[in-house]
């Protein structure tokens, strides 16, 4: 798949993700990539922290029981207006293909 188009559609994803409720780092990366065997550990580590400088996603540190901190990254009211307009233009976008009969 074409690396721009991906990078869409993984940020979609994992603001999808996040919808319900925050998670980390880790937890959205196995859920990725069950998806997406494809991609690398590090692409989805880059996109996270692509949205949360775009103020898409903000993110916190919490204690763990099971080891070090982690950071936990939940969704932002500016995220989920993102997440709205590119699900919107992916329905365009699939709809044209399917137009197309592909």
């Amino acid at each position: 798949m074409d690396t721009q188009l991906k990078k869409g559609v993984l940020e979609m994803c994992i603001l999808h993700q996040l919808r319900e409720q925050e998670a980390y780092g880790y937890e959205i990366m196995k859920v990725i990539k069950e998806v997406f065997p494809d991609v690398y550990d590090g692409s989805i580590y880059a996109i996270l922290r692509r949205l949360n400088a775009d103020g898409h996603t903000e993110s916190h540190m919490m204690e763990s029981q099971n080891g070090p901190p982690r950071k936990y990254y939940r969704i932002t009211t500016a995220g989920r207006l993102y997440l709205q307009e590119a699900s919107a233009e992916w329905a365009i976008l699939i709809a044209g293909v399917q137009k197309l009969g592909l």
